[in-house]
């Protein structure tokens, strides 16, 4: 088996010294207790449905020595990361841009029947808020895209122009509970041509409080974000499916960061609990501690809820 320090040490040295600063790996949340849920076997087939630089990922192929690894993102920068990261890996390995939501997909493509283990770690990486001319912080000016995979869909810039006033009031609202919702959307629609991120932020200065800003920033940008991405219809979606990929005794394990992701993951395993289809391990969701929390503030929001296929 692999040790954790043999893994990490061969992946620092498959990343490029010129791109340490641009490629910082996302720090993994609740690492130890999503090892400790999944549950994995040496001889495993695991699925990283939120595969970002390969944080969490490290951890699994260094628990596994005769399995295999699956890790999917819709990020190609963040694709391109993890593949470099595990470029000396021993163990096999797939990597493929593609959503989590179509992980059926990926196994049939590559003639798996069925995974021993999923986890999704939801929401947005460091990574992608360091990343250069993405859109995803309010911090720095640069082009408003905000899309997780560049290469198809529309981007924040349009997504703002093509909605009415009224459907982006609501999704500020219903995503972020944002009280200057209304005003924020009329500002921002009033704008003929928003294009970076700091047109965003001029248009909410104009109509919110200066000592409220930075949440409100935050909050809207939040909210346009899971929008354009889709990332609540999809995280639905998955959640209709993704058993159909797991065998009696496999686990799954997620962590979300927003109350509505929470909700659906909470909600979509209390429905399958009742139809007998699988065990809740965690009667309450696992939140990290506070020494974790003091060297990752990131992850105080996170919370860990896991299961098991009956």
């Amino acid at each position: 088996m692999m040790s954790t320090m043999s893994l990490q040490t061969k992946s620092s040295f498959n990343v490029k010294q010129s791109d340490s600063k641009s490629k910082e790996f996302h720090v993994p949340v609740m690492i130890k207790e999503v090892i400790e849920y999944l549950n994995i076997q040496e001889n495993g087939i695991y699925v990283d449905g939120t595969l970002g630089s390969g944080g969490h990922s490290a951890e699994i192929l260094s628990n596994i020595s005769q399995g295999k690894l699956i890790g999917l993102d819709r990020d190609a920068e963040a694709l391109k990361t993890s593949k470099e990261r595990f470029s000396a890996s021993a163990c096999p390995i797939i990597l493929e841009k593609e959503s989590y939501h179509n992980y059926l997909n990926v196994l049939k493509k590559n003639k798996i029947k069925n995974a021993d283990g999923i986890l999704l770690d939801l929401g947005l990486s460091a990574m992608q808020l360091l990343s250069s001319n993405r859109g995803f912080t309010f911090k720095k000016n640069e082009k408003l895209d905000m899309r997780f995979d560049i290469d198809s869909g529309i981007n924040a810039s349009q997504f703002l122009h093509q909605l009415s006033q009224q459907d982006l009031a609501k999704i500020i609202n219903k995503y972020s509970d944002e009280r200057f919702s209304l005003k924020i959307s009329k500002a921002i629609k009033a704008k003929e041509n928003l294009k970076t991120t700091f047109d965003l932020k001029n248009a909410i200065d104009e109509v919110t409080p200066t000592h409220k800003r930075s949440k409100t920033y935050a909050r809207v940008f939040q909210s346009i974000r899971i929008a354009v991405n889709e990332e609540l219809q999809k995280l639905k979606k998955f959640f209709s499916l993704f058993l159909y990929g797991l065998k009696a005794g496999s686990r799954a394990v997620f962590i979300s960061y927003h109350s509505i992701e929470d909700r659906i993951v909470k909600h979509s395993l209390k429905g399958l609990k009742n139809d007998g289809k699988i065990k809740i391990l965690t009667k309450k969701p696992i939140l990290p501690q506070r020494k974790e929390i003091i060297i990752n503030p990131k992850s105080r929001s996170a919370k860990l809820r896991a299961i098991e296929v009956l």
